[in-house]
């Protein structure tokens, strides 16, 4: 196979879920609208059952509308019927999802799905399959052909499968009010979250350098030296009075012959940019962008807290 053939066949596979994707687009109707309302005023969770490639869809469903502020909990069907169909009570909502309809699994669990919950959605694209008749609601996800070349493999089936969840948890964030900050909440640890609720005061360097306006040459270049960010803070009767950077010495040795009598208080630059350590990280970034510097000196009541540099942001995913 040359590569022409390669790409041709991938478009292929790809322009039959397509068409399979628009085709559950212009079906949606009542079901889909009754689905969706009945998990936003459900008292419980939603529970998602499933075998084979749907238990994979599944669990794929499962972590979207947990991280959309949906509380769900995928259930295997297999190991359903040995003691897991505790999981199920009689508040919650059961999504039950067999393309077939009629996976003798899935079949055998019927009756404890229907008993056990307080609303059964079957997810299939056979609606006049034991799951099918089953159901409170039904979900109708027909293909009229899968991507497979030998038409076996489940592949347009899963993705209209996966694309009908991912509608259902759009449609239920909209009902929520679900903003990005709540999605943050649930990613404290991936980027968006960071940018979204990281406060300043975690990126705060344990290094806090600083003099006086008196402070000799001397003890400026021993401060800026031993500062990692290459900048200290000059500080007058716990007030901040300015800063002096690595640049800022460096330009005064070139303009100095004699630098024995200069102080902290001759090279200062006046004036830093200065944000609160309860301000988001985000902030901090912007600010350091805005006006193309390096670090920013971080307060707490208006006293010096320390520094926050850039790179320590762009290192966290702070951008």
């Amino acid at each position: 196979m040359n590569p022409k053939e390669i790409i041709s066949n991938a478009h292929q596979a790809l322009d039959i879920e397509i068409n399979e994707l628009q085709k559950l687009r212009d079906r949606l109707n009542d079901s889909f609208i009754k689905s969706v309302l009945a998990i936003n005023e459900s008292k419980g969770k939603l529970i998602v059952v499933g075998i084979g490639k749907s238990a994979h869809v599944g669990n794929k469903i499962v972590a979207t509308l947990n991280s959309t502020g949906t509380p769900s909990q995928f259930l295997h069907a297999a190991e359903a019927i040995h003691g897991d169909l505790g999981v199920i009570q009689k508040q919650d909502i059961v999504l039950c999802i067999s393309y077939s309809g009629n996976s003798q699994e899935i079949v055998n669990l019927l009756p404890f799905l229907k008993d056990y919950s307080s609303v059964l959605i079957g997810m299939t694209g056979n609606p006049e399959s034991k799951l099918g008749k089953a159901s409170d609601i039904i979900l109708n996800t027909h293909v009229d052909k899968e991507a497979c070349p030998n038409k076996l493999a489940p592949t347009s089936s899963t993705t209209v499968q996966m694309a009908l969840g991912d509608a259902l948890a759009v449609c239920l964030m909209e009902l929520k009010g679900f903003k990005d900050i709540d999605f943050a909440k649930f990613h404290p640890g991936g980027s968006l979250g960071k940018n979204l609720t990281a406060k300043v005061e975690q990126f705060v360097s344990q290094n806090k350098p600083e003099v006086s306006p008196e402070s000799s040459i001397r003890d400026v270049i021993i401060s800026v030296s031993g500062s990692k960010h290459g900048i200290t803070v000059v500080i007058d009767d716990e007030n901040i009075v300015g800063v002096i950077t690595d640049g800022d010495i460096r330009r005064m040795l070139l303009d100095q012959d004699d630098i024995s009598k200069v102080k902290a208080s001759d090279i200062i630059s006046k004036n830093p940019k200065i944000i609160d350590k309860d301000n988001l990280a985000k902030e901090a970034m912007q600010i350091l962008k805005e006006y193309n510097i390096g670090q920013l000196i971080v307060t707490n009541g208006g006293k010096y807290y320390g520094i926050i540099d850039i790179h320590t942001l762009l290192d966290e995913g702070i951008n």
